[in-house]
């Protein structure tokens, strides 16, 4: 009996071998580490009876596409919602109360006190989602257009927002006491849009360090902050009683040495350690087997369609390779195509997820579907952009998601809702411009296609993430096209207030042949073409961004590669699709009795031992393959012929 363990006790370190394969075809063993608890997470019988994806780039990179349904819905909302909303301070409170001199230190120790004694998990009890009202709000996302819904699950403050069994910091034992992932799907698939969940919490143990640290100047100087002191036997008799605070805050990986004697010193010091985006795991500690357990369960609790890494490519080097082929072969298993984002791939992992540029911009037409995500203001509520009125306007978005969708993206826009759970009336407001322009031009985004070019117009924008504070708006003449059933939109995204003439520079007579123009939601308009372009005169009292209908004898060379512009499938679609927008794998090679022969004689080469382990054989299958008494033809599932091609591929020589 006293071996026994509670949930929430320390967990047992234990050995799990999950197979991956690289690029030359040779396995290895990850060794990982978690719970006995967990034993049965990481060696699932849905995983080792799929096994089509292995934790490799190159496994990724083969096996992952991006759906067709992601690529028809365009436009999807996210709630990224949280106790970091309580404050109404805006984004990372967790990680600036404790960081003297930061405004959010101020305001922390205004309203709750020093951080020595009120840190950030008495924020996280102080989420208690009283006013929230998910369906109510879900009808309001739908009105406005989305047509998929995103979740956070866990952000940087290390609170799982669901029903964890591997983190005992979650929703349903701290703050609102609910399972807000499980009652955000169930109202998100009861109204009809795909559902996804957002995963950031590999950054959490460098993220919190500064909660270990003290205040380099005034009054309480030297004293260090909650997360350095508490343990779990404090908890007795409080709020917290059972928990570890130090699950919670992560352990101290990198802790701000003693004499630290200015605030610059201080903020100089964290810049340089604990400030830097990293995604390897902690120099010790369980949290990264920890992650994967937490990782692994959320997705095999509520099966989304859609998964967001806050991550440049995947946290934990080999950890994070097997979350991702875990997600994709439980998927696999239900027949549930699906959607993974990450950012900043590089040459190994590019085409292994679809990449997502956190609140920026691409300044060309991709060959492959990707996401832009942002947020009407900070991504966790700020009070300051509602009294300042600084939230983009329903234009704003209209414009990006314009722009965007012609490059063939997808647009994922955070509307941050207080800790209570409600929305302002701004951001109402706003939604309700987005979803009246979508009622009316929502032909020209969902199930649209890109044009052999996104647009026209002055305005240069500048790729990479994290720019949009440098945009200084689109200006007038820029225009952006999109395809949907034979027909070109050209977007106009700043029209003249009393209408005229605007002239589509990239249709000129020698390059289509215009029949009809007409306005979206309008009657036809009269136009004109020369070599010059198509000239089209447009009424005034234009809304924002009036779209144009454009019929005729249309270049539409490259749509074809990018996938199909009728958006409802058909024959448009299946003339498209010998265009993949990812190259298919090889052709298998074929295999004569020479082949066969050979592979017999040098079984026990070290070549074909290499293949045959690869393939999971046990010595006595080699043994027996040795001896030949599995050379018999099998068909494409017999041992030879599978290790037969596939070293054929790879070009090893069978003699």
């Amino acid at each position: 009996m006293a071996n026994r363990r509670r949930d929430g006790d320390e967990q047992l370190d234990f050995v799990a071998e999950f197979e991956t394969r690289g690029s030359s075809g040779l396995s290895r063993r990850v060794v990982l580490a978690g719970g006995a608890a967990a034993t049965g997470a990481l060696a699932t019988p849905s995983i080792a009876a799929t096994q089509k994806v292995y934790a490799s780039w190159q496994s990724l990179r083969d096996n992952y596409r991006t759906p067709d349904w992601y690529r028809d819905c365009k436009f999807g909302i996210w709630s990224h919602w949280g106790p970091q909303s309580v404050p109404e301070q805006g984004d990372w409170y967790g990680r600036f109360l404790y960081m003297q001199g930061h405004p959010m230190y101020a305001h922390h120790l205004a309203r709750y006190g020093h951080p020595a004694d009120t840190g950030m998990m008495d924020i996280l009890h102080r989420w208690t989602a009283e006013r929230w009202q998910p369906e109510a709000l879900m009808k309001k996302f739908v009105a406005a257009g989305a047509r998929y819904f995103v979740s956070l699950a866990s952000h940087h403050d290390n609170l799982d927002c669901y029903a964890s069994r591997h983190h005992p910091w979650n929703s349903l034992r701290v703050g609102p006491r609910r399972d807000v992932v499980g009652i955000w799907a169930r109202a998100a698939r009861r109204a009809g849009l795909k559902f996804g969940v957002s995963n950031h919490a590999s950054h959490s143990w460098h993220w919190y360090q500064p909660a270990y640290g003290y205040d380099p100047e005034g009054p309480r100087r030297g004293q260090r902050y909650d997360a350095f002191r508490l343990r779990k036997s404090d908890g007795r008799g409080r709020w917290w009683e059972g928990l570890d605070p130090q699950q919670l805050y992560t352990g101290p990986s990198m802790v701000a040495p003693d004499g630290l004697a200015t605030i610059k010193a201080m903020n100089d010091w964290h810049d340089a350690h604990d400030g830097q985006w990293t995604e390897e795991a902690p120099p010790y500690g369980p949290f990264a087997r920890q992650w994967l357990l937490r990782q692994k369960d959320l997705v095999e609790r509520y099966r989304p369609d859609f998964l967001y890494f806050d991550n440049y490519e995947l946290p934990f080097g080999s950890i994070g390779l097997v979350a991702a082929a875990h997600y994709l072969n439980q998927a696999a298993a239900r027949g549930q195509p699906v959607v993974m984002t990450a950012k900043k791939p590089t040459a190994r992992s590019e085409g292994a997820f679809t990449e997502d540029v956190e609140r920026g911009f691409s300044d060309r037409l991709r060959a492959v579907p990707w996401q832009t995500d942002t947020c009407l203001g900070d991504w966790f509520y700020n009070r300051g952009r509602f009294t300042d009125k600084s939230y983009k306007s329903a234009r704003d978005v209209i414009q990006r998601l314009a722009d965007v969708v012609a490059k063939n993206g997808n647009l994922l826009l955070s509307v941050p809702q207080r800790g209570d759970g409600t929305i302002d009336s701004e951001e109402d407001a706003i939604l309700d411009g987005i979803g009246g322009w979508l009622r009316v031009n929502g032909e020209a985004i969902y199930a649209s296609r890109p044009w052999r070019q996104f647009g026209e117009g002055p305005t240069s924008l500048t790729a990479g993430m994290q720019n949009e504070g440098a945009f200084k708006g689109f200006a007038a003449g820029d225009i952006r096209f999109t395809t949907r059933g034979g027909s070109l939109y050209a977007l106009v995204l700043v029209p003249e207030p009393n209408g005229g003439r605007i002239t589509v520079n990239s249709l000129p007579t020698g390059r289509a042949s215009v029949a009809a123009v007409r306005m979206v939601g309008g009657g036809p308009l009269p136009f004109r073409q020369d070599d010059g372009g198509l000239h089209v005169t447009l009424p005034a009292g234009l809304g924002i961004v009036p779209v144009l209908k454009i019929d005729g004898e249309l270049e539409h060379e490259v749509a074809g590669i990018f996938g199909s512009g009728d958006g409802g499938g058909g024959e448009t679609r299946r003339r498209a699709s010998r265009y993949r927008h990812r190259p298919r794998r090889p052709p298998r090679p074929r295999l004569r009795p020479a082949h066969l022969r050979a592979i017999r004689r040098a079984s026990r080469h070290r070549h074909l031992r290499r293949h045959l382990g690869g393939q999971g054989q046990r010595h006595s299958e080699r043994r027996r393959l040795s001896q030949g008494r599995h050379c018999r033809p099998q068909g494409t599932k017999g041992p030879i012929r599978a290790v037969a091609r596939r070293m054929l591929r790879r070009r090893i020589s069978l003699a």
